[in-house]
């Protein structure tokens, strides 16, 4: 969507394709970071995006045990927010779909779902897609998959995935929120379990992070188990776990971290969870998906607009972006493997030495903000408004 967009406000034809009937799918990624923020503010937009309900999250904490710890300060950034802005995904889509939609060129396509491609001549010259009036062929000069983590286009184009591995699982759930809870989003590890707790202002939202493939045996000691399991590690959620009165109420999400060895075919290219699955860790893959549009639309709208695009311009955005991709998804495996995996294994963990140090010296919390909020490589909107659209007026 931020590609269609970006695109379209450069004076270029975009069709955005949409399985469904609605955005409205529960648990996705919905956290905002600054990176995200700057590049809603360099395209104008940002004042009308934060009148959007939403929540504000300064710092990131967590309790290890009974000891309250701060893990990053997003105060120091180099960035007009310096908070990450928690908001549904699907209303942050309807944000920037709205955006899109100033542009003549822009259009949206819902309950779309794209289930091939069309190839002529060793080249990617379109998508078939499913529609409720029957298939539809839609032919352009460029496809981008961005079709998450069980991507159909990347799937139909043959592109060789490497599975980096993921020891841990993510059970996503709501819990409702009191005044007196406490005002802050943190994870807390203890008795050999990590339940992460986002501040949504009304709930929480609540990942419980198991072993990998340990759902089975999760539902076989039942729900009575589980819900004793949350109360037992955060003691204030005790009188409203019997919320979650069937396990329909908790999803699972398999974690997975992997990429592509190559993004892009001539015609085709992958970005997203479509060229490199993320882990929840630091909620970051929305965002880098986000970066991963901004320096497409930055490399690829001049040729585009020109007739001009080559295989070696897709080549250039896997280039730009697949440094930032491995040292996120590195740190990723690093957490998962030497602190939660290690976490769910002991009944009574201690806090690992990097957190130590973080609680000794506060300016060193600077960096894991700055590996979350902003990443390891920043992109910045270089393309330029061809329509001359005014700041977004969508009160």
């Amino acid at each position: 969507m931020m590609l269609g967009l970006l695109l379209a406000r450069s004076g270029i034809r975009v069709i955005v394709l949409e399985k469904h009937a609605d955005f409205l799918r529960d648990f996705r990624g919905d956290t905002v970071h600054p990176s995200t923020l700057e590049n809603l503010h360099e395209l104008g937009v940002l004042d009308a995006f934060l009148r959007r309900p939403h929540q504000e999250v300064a710092e990131l904490s967590a309790k290890v045990g009974d000891t309250l710890v701060t893990i990053a300060d997003f105060s120091h950034l180099p960035t007009r927010c310096r908070f990450i802005a928690l908001m549904p995904q699907w209303d942050f889509l309807d944000f920037l779909s709205e955006q899109a939609r100033r542009y003549a060129g822009f259009e949206l396509m819902m309950r779309a779902e794209v289930i091939d491609l069309i190839e002529a001549e060793g080249r990617i010259v379109g998508v078939r897609a499913r529609t409720a009036d029957g298939e539809l062929d839609v032919r352009a000069d460029l496809v981008i998959g961005a079709d998450g983590r069980q991507s159909i286009v990347r799937q139909r184009a043959g592109l060789e995935v490497q599975d980096i591995g993921a020891p841990i699982d993510v059970l996503w759930m709501r819990l409702s929120r009191r005044p007196s809870d406490p005002n802050r989003t943190f994870g807390n590890i203890k008795g050999g379990r990590v339940f992460i707790m986002l501040n949504r202002g009304e709930y929480w939202q609540c990942g419980f992070v198991i072993a990998k493939g340990g759902i089975d045996a999760l539902r076989q000691q039942g729900l009575p188990a589980f819900r004793r399991a949350i109360a037992e590690t955060v003691p204030f959620l005790n009188d409203r776990v019997d919320e979650l009165d069937d396990w329909s109420a908790i999803k699972l999400l398999t974690v997975t971290i992997d990429r592509l060895r190559e993004w892009c075919r001539p015609g085709l290219l992958c970005i997203g969870d479509a060229a490199h699955a993320m882990s929840p860790v630091g909620g970051v893959g929305i965002n880098l998906a986000i970066q991963d549009a901004v320096a497409a639309a930055n490399i690829l709208a001049n040729p585009l607009g020109r007739g001009t695009l080559s295989f070696a311009d897709l080549q250039a955005v896997q280039k730009r972006r697949v440094f930032p991709t491995r040292i996120t998804q590195d740190v990723q495996v690093f957490i998962q493997n030497r602190i939660l995996s290690r976490a769910l294994r002991k009944s009574n963990p201690s806090a690992p030495l990097v957190v130590h140090l973080l609680q000794a010296w506060p300016a060193l919390r600077r960096i894991p903000a700055r590996l979350v909020g902003i990443g390891a490589r920043a992109e910045h909107v270089r393309t330029q408004d061809a329509q001359g659209v005014s700041a977004s007026r969508d009160e």
